[in-house]
């Protein structure tokens, strides 16, 4: 049967920033329950009372993986250097017969210049290319004949070297969405390797996001 508690439970674990607010104990109760009372109701089809939402919201307990878990701590505390890199264009491109032939003119160039940042991802039905601005006439030649979805200058890449098993810790990346969101830092792009985290920013963001990243660290 189907209890308050469990109905605080679902709406927490679905709003983690809510959560987080819980636990550092940064919101009032009380108004929290009075907000609850009518959605918690509705799931049990019955009238529920503010005090037992507000008894089952101090009782709450989040779960290991978003709380100070030891296995988590010890990632966060070993994670690497932070690596930020600008004048980055990212070249969107819908996926097409010729699309691979032609990436691989870039990947030529890029071989002969090793000091240049480049990453290739290719989707169901798009692929996208970032790299540094100095080869945008470059990108946009070997590509005249694709059709280009999207082309964004001025971004930055910051990089976070990640240690080894941190694919076996559930929620490492939240801590950094978290915190790029309560920072009000939008994201322009997402990439990762089995070791490496990186985001992409508009270069008006960079300096914070860094400074938001670090937090994460420390």
């Amino acid at each position: 049967m189907k209890t308050v508690s469990h109905c605080v439970e679902d709406i927490l674990i679905t709003q983690p920033y809510l959560e987080e607010a819980l636990s550092r104990n940064i919101i009032n109760f009380s108004a929290l329950a009075i907000e609850l009372t009518e959605p918690i109701s509705k799931m049990l089809k019955k009238e529920v009372k503010p005090g037992a939402v507000m008894m089952a919201l101090r009782r709450y307990n989040p779960p290991p993986t978003l709380g100070n878990s030891i296995k988590m701590k010890r990632v966060i505390e070993n994670l690497g250097d932070i690596t930020v890199r600008s004048n980055l264009t990212d070249f969107t491109v819908r996926n097409s017969d010729t699309i691979i032939d032609n990436h691989a003119k870039i990947l030529e160039r890029i071989n002969q210049e090793s000091k240049l940042f480049y990453t290739f991802t290719r989707g169901i039905h798009e692929s996208n290319i970032i790299i540094s601005s100095s080869l945008n006439d470059f990108i946009k030649d070997c590509l005249e004949n694709e059709q280009f979805l999207a082309i964004q200058e001025g971004l930055s890449a910051i990089s976070v070297n990640l240690p080894q098993n941190n694919s076996k810790i559930a929620g490492l990346y939240y801590h950094f969405f978290k915190r790029l969101a309560w920072e009000g830092i939008v994201l322009y792009e997402v990439l990762s390797t089995t070791n490496e985290f990186t985001i992409l920013v508009e270069d008006e963001y960079v300096d914070k996001a860094f400074s938001a990243i670090k937090k994460v660290k420390s």
